[in-house]
């Protein structure tokens, strides 16, 4: 008896697309030791999007994904972690920052965006 591993979908060529994520070592590291800890059966992706919500008007989400759409989303790669994002929130997030901070204060991810023009008072949502 042989166990199957189901290979990532590869959405034309992800060696020619500059991801307009950037993903720090650091928040690479955590992705993939969540990713291991959940045990998925199929790979998972990190799914980076932007949604309509929050004081501001936008929020960033970020989701571990079993899925990619290959007429709306795009496939990319930093530090081994596939990234998806949808077509529409490429817009929002070219030069993002995705890090991962394990601090006495703070333990978790933050987005950086250098095209949000204003921010909430919590920081969970911007407007552009």
């Amino acid at each position: 008896m042989s166990t199957a591993v189901e290979e990532p979908v590869t959405l034309g060529t992800k060696a020619n697309k500059v991801c307009p994520v950037n993903l720090t070592e650091k928040a690479a590291s955590e992705v993939k030791r969540i990713a291991a800890d959940q045990a998925a059966a199929t790979p998972l992706y990190l799914r980076v999007r932007v949604v309509g919500g929050g004081c501001s008007g936008f929020q960033h989400k970020l989701d571990l994904d079993e899925t990619v759409n290959e007429k709306l989303d795009e496939l990319f790669e930093a530090h081994g972690v596939n990234i998806v994002v949808d077509k529409r929130s490429l817009l929002y997030l070219e030069g993002v920052t995705v890090d991962f901070h394990d601090d006495l204060n703070k333990r978790g991810f933050s987005v950086s965006n250098p095209h949000a023009k204003t921010t909430c008072g919590c920081g969970s949502s911007f407007s552009m």
